[in-house]
Parts: structure tokens; C-alpha cells; sequence
């Protein structure tokens, strides 16, 4: 069953130098991370709950010029950094896979991926593409092993609470993805997830489909360069919008 939005992949050049503009100008703390031998990138992450902001940078660009996870990284750095991808998580990728193939999207199999965190513990998931990875592009499905580094139910527990500087935990309510054409994207999205797209109340022309706890909406750009929005909500937060990273972020009152 498809879960809500698993995490955001924002590239960067310097991961520091990212997580600490996170932190700085929107209150989430970057921690962890590792890196990805087979696919020439590194990362740090934000927690939100299960959800998670993603900060990748190049760490081999011969690697990453061929992986799945390097040519989305890349493209986006050539366009000043951002948002790169995003996944949507899954707690049957198999089933899910199978049963998107039949209403016509085109993932391939799921293959395995690891990650060596610092401390030498290893983090394992399974994922699934169906096809160009981008801001504008469908996402891919992963299936964290529950048993791996970061996802046993002690580590779920520990950070469910997490506290970021912003002042108490933070959770992720809406990704916000601006498109050249709505009507288009929203197909699209539908077709690939079996979304259900709806005029959005924030107007403009935008609209909001549900997946899982979280809201998926797709902003018409009109012709201008619109940077993608992250909606955010938490104890202290005061519904103002900051720019960090490539990106638009709001913080709202949970």
C-alpha cells in the first residue's frame, strides 16, 4: 500500500554548507547520513517522523554521471540546486509495482540499495523507477527493511518526537510542485499512482490531490520560474515563508 511521501531529494554542492542554510533559515536540523558508494552521492537528513528531507551532493562524478540517483542530483545542481526527486513510500512494493503496472505505469522492478552510516551500521531499502527522475517527473516507490539501521521501531520511536530548533517536532504536509501545465501533470501523476486531483483552496489554479497523511499539489508557473513549495507544520510555527535550498518553505501551527 502506498504510505504518503516517503522524502525529498534536495541536491546541494556542499552538504555543510546545505545543512547549515536548513538550519539557519528554516529551523530543521540535519543530521546522519552517509554515503552511497554504488551511486557516487552522499547525504545528510532532516527528520520529519518517517518523512524526511534528503540533502544529497556529489561525492564521485564518475559514478554518479551513471546512477539512478547521480543524474537527477546532477541535472538539478546545473540548474543552481533543489528539488531533484521525491518518493513516495510503500509497505508493499511488489504488490504496489504489480498493481500500478495494470493501470498503466511504467516502473521496473524493484532492486535493492544500502547506505554505510558512520557509525558502520548499514541502512537497506528496495525501490522502484518508472522512468526520468525530476522536479516535474513522477517519483519512485521505496521500501525501507525494517530491520536495517533507522528503521526498527526503536528508531521510529526515538525520532517521532524528535525536537528541531525550529521548537518541537515538525512533520511534512504538503509538497507543492510547480508545472508548466497542470491538467498535464495531474494526468500524469494520476495515471502513474492512481491519484485523484481537485481544485486546490489556495486557488490560482492549482490543485491538491491526498497521498496517505500528506497533499501532493501542482501549481501552474504561468510562464515564470516558480520554485517548488514545502509546507511544514509544527508547534512554533507562524505560517511565514522563507526561500532555503532551492525551495519555498512554510511553516505552519500543528
Amino acid at each position: 500500500m502506498l504510505l504518503g511521501i516517503d522524502h525529498l531529494v534536495i541536491a546541494v554542492r556542499d552538504l555543510d554548507d546545505a545543512a547549515d542554510e536548513l538550519e539557519r533559515c528554516v529551523g530543521l536540523a540535519a543530521t546522519g547520513g552517509g554515503r552511497h558508494p554504488t551511486l557516487g552521492t552522499q547525504n545528510r537528513l532532516a527528520w520529519l517522523g518517517d518523512t524526511y528531507v534528503e540533502l544529497v551532493s556529489i561525492a564521485n562524478p564518475g559514478v554518479a554521471e551513471g546512477s539512478w540517483l547521480g543524474v537527477p542530483t546532477i541535472a538539478a545542481l546545473e540548474r543552481g540546486g533543489g528539488l531533484a526527486t521525491w518518493s513516495i513510500a510503500t509497505d508493499s512494493i511488489d504488490a504496489d509495482v504489480r498493481a500500478l503496472r495494470e493501470i498503466g505505469a511504467g516502473f521496473g522492478d524493484p532492486t535493492p540499495g544500502e547506505r554505510m552510516r558512520p557509525d558502520g551500521t548499514v541502512v537497506r531499502w528496495r525501490l522502484a523507477i518508472g522512468g526520468a527522475l525530476g522536479p516535474a517527473e513522477p517519483p519512485f516507490l521505496i521500501q525501507h527493511e525494517t530491520s536495517s539501521a533507522e528503521w526498527t521501531d526503536g528508531d521510529r520511536a526515538a525520532r517521532s518526537a524528535e525536537h528541531h530548533p525550529i521548537g518541537g517536532p515538525v512533520r511534512l504536509e504538503v509538497l507543492e510542485l510547480p508545472v508548466a501545465d497542470v491538467a498535464i501533470a495531474g494526468r500524469t501523476l494520476g495515471r502513474a499512482f492512481d491519484l485523484r486531483f481537485r481544485p486546490s483552496l489556495v486557488g490560482g489554479g492549482a490543485r491538491d490531490a491526498n497521498l496517505g497523511r500528506h497533499i501532493v499539489r501542482l501549481r501552474p508557473t504561468h510562464g515564470t520560474p516558480v520554485a517548488p513549495g514545502i509546507g511544514l507544520a509544527s508547534p512554533a510555527g507562524d505560517g511565514r515563508s522563507v526561500h532555503a535550498l532551492g525551495c519555498r518553505w512554510t511553516v505552519t501551527r500543528s
